[in-house]
């Protein structure tokens, strides 16, 4: 009996997202125990170090897009992995966790600071196109960023008291992360292919997928950081991973364009994507700015953006294959 090609494909992009789940679930259960030996807040470590790990698949499906040729996979799965996070992964922890404590480090104008850092991919494509100037706007916005949060709370000066302590359980702690970033790099790899794949088949853009479907597959550690913090009732670790996660998005944007190093220009409009991930960082600024918190309310509201995102993407698109003729 002759097997479906299809079928096959689809198998295989599902493997590869639960290659990402797994993968990732090894860096970050690693970062965290190690996260508890530092002596800070956790939405500070969060913010710091599962940021970074947890933007590791976002990495490698950014890489793998450039081996692909088609870097446009990347800027999608960037600029969705945002929405992502804004929309429906801090949401869905402020609904079901009752609500959200925005902890100090992230008020005032770090506040202000981190979600301008996150809307810069989505405006720097706005002319239609990605150059070097969009990718050193990002790395340096990103960087000072980085340096007010560090000045906050003097995250450096802590990392050297890391530095004395990380002997006990270094080595199955750091072999951990290093499988674990193994299994989602080649997990990526085949994310991007079978993209290609069934954007080919469906007669989809690479960047609808990438939008509505990558950019939820490579949020899978955050999704299930929700569960996790709910309940154990430590809200902080997770909300200081996704505000992290999507900052460092940004640098990931600036850093892949740099290294694609050449300018290209987009083949579908970003302007849904920028209305909405604006939208949904104006609204969220001014929830958590009103009394430090993202209520349960606040977090339906931001909720019903997404799924107001998705009809609109999805509507607009189906429209453009119609008069296209697709």
């Amino acid at each position: 009996m002759q097997e479906n090609p299809l079928v096959i494909h689809l198998l295989l992009y599902l493997i590869s997202f639960v290659g990402v789940w797994i993968g990732s679930g090894f860096v970050i259960r690693s970062i965290e125990a190690l996260s508890r030996s530092i002596k800070v807040s956790s939405f500070a470590v969060s913010f710091l170090v599962l940021g970074f790990f947890t933007s590791i698949s976002e990495l490698s499906v950014g890489v793998n897009s450039i081996l692909e040729n088609d870097p446009e996979i990347y800027v999608g799965n960037l600029i969705g992995a945002s929405v992502v996070l804004f929309l429906l992964v801090i949401p869905l922890l402020a609904i079901f966790g009752s609500s959200i404590h925005v902890a100090p480090e992230f008020r005032g104008f770090n506040l202000a600071a981190s979600l301008l850092v996150v809307a810069v991919p989505a405006v720097a494509v706005m002319d239609g196109d990605v150059n070097a100037t969009d990718g050193m706007i990002s790395l340096v916005l990103f960087v000072f960023l980085l340096v007010s949060v560090q000045m906050r709370k003097g995250l450096i000066e802590r990392i050297d008291n890391l530095k004395k302590g990380f002997a006990i359980k270094v080595k199955n702690e750091l072999l951990k992360i290093v499988f674990g970033v193994v299994v989602v790099f080649v997990s990526s790899r085949f994310i991007v292919q079978e993209t290609l794949y069934f954007a080919s088949s469906l007669s989809v853009s690479p960047f609808l997928i990438s939008l509505l479907m990558v950019s939820i597959g490579t949020n899978v550690p955050e999704l299930s950081l929700v569960a996790r913090s709910i309940f154990v009732r430590n809200h902080q670790v997770a909300f200081g991973d996704y505000v992290g996660s999507a900052c460092f998005n940004t640098f990931l944007f600036g850093l892949l364009t740099k290294i694609y190093g050449q300018k290209f220009y987009l083949t579908n409009s970003y302007v849904v994507s920028l209305l909405f991930l604006i939208v949904g960082l104006i609204a969220f600024y001014f929830f958590a700015k009103s009394k430090n918190t993202i209520s349960r309310f606040e977090g339906l509201i931001l909720l019903l953006l997404y799924f107001l995102f998705l009809a609109t993407e999805i509507y607009l698109h189906k429209s453009l294959m119609f008069w296209s003729g697709g």
